[in-house]
């Protein structure tokens, strides 16, 4: 056998030797060292990760850093959004367009002209007119909660008197022989149709059963206030006959007339109605 040499037992520089058992108590007071040595391009300063995982590093930067980045550039956006809406409501930056503004598109097609008639009335007088219809449409033995349909509404119309002068017939202008007088004979005054304005005319209140606003959920029926419409519409025009629209609608086509005739030299003006 070959004789050791007396430091074959120290350990060699490429494989160092196990710490010992008085080796180890002495190493496990001692506080860890790290190296000094960092590899190129890290932060010098850069501190170990503890037994949790990886920490952030010298420039505290990571996650929760990234979270409150992204809520700080959020909310200047939206304070900025609100000092813009501010500044164009005090007419600062009047050309400022709202980004959110509403728009409404207008797809109506362009109004088709039916027909052109010719008229040859004098509308003498027109009434205007306010009716409260109260209708109610239910069942027998059924109650009202249920199946009940009332509505209070009111309706403004107005209706026009004039004097149709296409009617005029032969003779119906007689003149005197000296020039000084005329005699004119004119239909009687007429009544047209009652146009409801729906600007003014209002639904007041209105009840309605449960039965029935299922029913509007299923299927609305968009004419469901016509009914009420016509009622208000027959009841102005029951109103206008019993009005006297129609005498005043003969008087001021008799004064219309009579200052006429008087600026053409006419000194005495008679005018008469005849019934249709």
């Amino acid at each position: 056998m070959m004789a050791r040499d007396a430091g074959s037992n120290e350990p060699t520089r490429e494989f160092p030797g196990y710490p010992t058992g008085d080796d180890l108590k002495v190493r496990s007071t001692a506080t860890p060292e790290w190296p000094t040595d960092t590899p190129e391009g890290t932060d010098d300063h850069a501190e170990p990760a503890g037994p949790g995982g990886p920490t952030t590093g010298g420039d505290g930067t990571g996650g929760g850093g990234a979270a409150r980045g992204l809520l700080m550039l959020l909310g200047a956006a939206a304070l900025a959004v609100v000092v813009l809406l501010g500044i164009q409501a005090t007419g600062i930056l009047p050309e400022f367009r709202n980004p959110f503004a509403k728009e409404q598109t207008d797809r109506s097609q362009p109004p088709l002209l039916k027909s052109i008639q010719d008229l040859s009335r004098y509308v003498a007088a027109e009434g205007n007119f306010q009716v409260v219809v109260d209708t109610q449409n239910d069942r027998r033995n059924v109650p009202d909660f249920l199946l009940n349909e009332r509505t209070l509404f009111v309706g403004a119309g107005s209706v026009e008197a004039y004097v149709d002068f296409t009617k005029i017939g032969e003779g119906a202008v007689v003149q005197s022989a000296d020039g000084k007088s005329v005699e004119i004979k004119l239909p009687a005054p007429q009544l047209g149709e009652t146009n409801l304005d729906m600007e003014k005319s209002y639904v007041f209140a209105e009840q309605r059963g449960l039965l029935n606003r299922l029913g509007d959920l299923v299927g609305n029926d968009p004419n469901r206030q016509q009914q009420v419409y016509r009622l208000a519409e027959d009841r102005i025009t029951a109103a206008a006959r019993d009005s006297g629209l129609s005498a005043r609608a003969e008087e001021n086509t008799r004064k219309m007339l009579e200052g006429l005739l008087r600026s053409l030299g006419y000194q005495q003006i008679t005018v008469t109605y005849i019934a249709p």
